[in-house]
């Protein structure tokens, strides 16, 4: 195995002190993750298109800046893949759809303009479920992607944000762009094995990004450690005028704060009535998960859930349906356009929801939300599954099925935010991931919690097997 191989791996927090040491360049790392995209990209699919020669320049000048003394910050020469959901000016955007030929951005979406800013380097776009409506990250115009932890077996890598998380977990790109209305960020990273960071609605500008359900889209990253996100989020969060959303989003450091002490800390625990419908092998990691939490000092507390997660599913998933025909409804009703038949089937269910089914569900929303806030005035914390289910063979999806939406729906439909670490493996050597959810804007506290559980756990330092480049390959 490659030198460059491994360090293609490596977390934003690991490339920074090899670049900042000298022990290895920009140029070298995109050279390096490039070669991995050219070797393994064609049975990965995590790619929609790569920019090299963007992506070249932009390292060969980072390794200028850095040699002059200039550094802008923890994602300076990083190499970073965004969702196909975001416009990038100059270059084509497809949503996940076939349905029309791709358009080319005449703009750059806000998100992806402050990962510059802040120095990252942009590898190239990722697929993602057409239009981001599916949460078991396949895609059947324009091919799945594959789970990069079973080698041989072609298995769901979790959506919509599915490209993403393969690129990040493979070495295809340090961290990753994504998008998450009913669990898109957290999902993909639960069964890749990575941290995925749902955010408050608004904390992130959504301008420049082809949008599903208004009322429940946010931004996220995708990356290995929750100190990576941190750091992303850093550089991604804070008021955006083109954004009235994001209008007035709250300036934090979600990194200053990550090492403060987290024990006497109350967490909130699945109650034992909604574990009926988790799979023996996530439960089994998730307990282990919770008794490491404790041994932090942090109190392990069992409250019922004022709304139960098969309600936010079926509000949240209303929304979804509504919100998504009003928006790519004119699309999905032409005929003669090729289209993925079971998100055409979501998309048009959204239209026997009129106004007054509508107005209700976000009455529904709005009675939840007031229910959860006081729900969680004696918890700091929650801390559920991510994923109800782990990573399954494709011939096992069920579309009609949605397994992997009853633990991600409830943190959009109630707005509040939540992480997903690696906790460990079910029974098919499959990732098993648990999310700390926090109050709207809480980031800080739940990037403190997740971090506090990454300095006694190592899972997010594994990798999965039988991708290795050898010297020959690296350039």
């Amino acid at each position: 195995m490659s030198h460059l191989d491994h360090i293609t791996s490596y977390s934003i927090g690991q490339l920074q002190q090899a670049l900042a040491s000298g022990a290895l360049s920009s140029e070298a790392l995109v050279r390096a993750q490039l070669a991995r995209i050219e070797r393994f990209d064609g049975q990965l699919n995590a790619y929609v298109e790569t920019y090299a020669a963007r992506a070249l320049d932009a390292a060969i000048a980072a390794d200028r800046q850095r040699a002059a003394g200039i550094r802008l910050g923890p994602l300076h020469g990083v190499p970073v893949a965004i969702k196909d959901l975001f416009e990038i000016d100059g270059q084509a955007i497809t949503g996940g759809s076939l349905a029309e030929a791709p358009r080319i951005s005449s703009l750059t979406a806000t998100a992806v303009r402050r990962l510059e800013q802040a120095g990252a380097i942009v590898l190239g776009k990722t697929h993602t479920v057409e239009f981001a409506f599916g949460g078991w990250g396949t895609n059947a115009v324009m091919g799945t992607p594959w789970n990069p932890w079973d080698r041989n077996v072609h298995r769901a890598p979790g959506g919509s944000s599915s490209g993403s998380a393969v690129a990040v977990a493979s070495g295809l790109a340090s961290a990753a762009l994504g998008t998450d209305t009913g669990g898109s960020v957290r999902i993909p990273a639960g069964m890749c094995g990575l941290v995925g960071l749902k955010t408050t609605r608004g904390l992130i500008s959504r301008h420049g990004l082809i949008e599903l359900c208004p009322s429940l889209d946010t931004v996220g990253p995708i990356t290995h450690t929750v100190e990576d996100a941190a750091w992303m989020l850093d550089a991604l969060s804070g008021p955006d005028p083109l954004d009235a959303v994001s209008a007035r989003a709250p300036v934090v450091s979600a990194s200053a704060g990550l090492n403060r002490p987290v024990a006497g800390l109350r967490l909130w625990v699945l109650p034992e009535a909604e574990r009926a419908q988790i799979a023996p092998g996530v439960l089994a990691a998730y307990d282990k998960g919770l008794k490491q939490l404790a041994t932090l000092g942090m109190q392990l507390v069992e409250q019922p859930l004022p709304s139960s997660l098969d309600y936010c599913m079926g509000v949240a998933g209303g929304l979804m349906s509504a919100e998504g025909y009003a928006n790519l409804g004119g699309l999905f009703e032409r005929e003669g356009l090729r289209f993925d038949p079971h998100v055409q089937r979501r998309v048009l269910s959204g239209k026997a929801i009129d106004a007054a089914a509508y107005i209700k569900l976000h009455n529904q929303r709005r009675a939840a939300r007031q229910a959860m806030e006081e729900a969680m005035l004696n918890v700091d914390a929650c801390v559920f599954p991510t994923n109800a289910i782990g990573s399954v063979p494709l011939e096992q999806v069920d579309e009609y099925g949605t397994p992997l939406a009853l633990l991600g729906r409830f943190a959009n439909l109630l707005n509040l935010c939540s992480v997903a670490l690696p906790i460990g493996f079910d029974e098919q050597h499959m990732p098993v991931s648990m999310q700390i959810v926090g109050r709207a804007f809480a980031e800080p506290l739940i990037l403190r919690i997740g971090h506090a559980y990454q300095q006694i756990s190592d899972w997010h330092r594994q990798r999965p097997a039988g991708w290795d480049l050898v010297d020959k390959d690296v350039a």
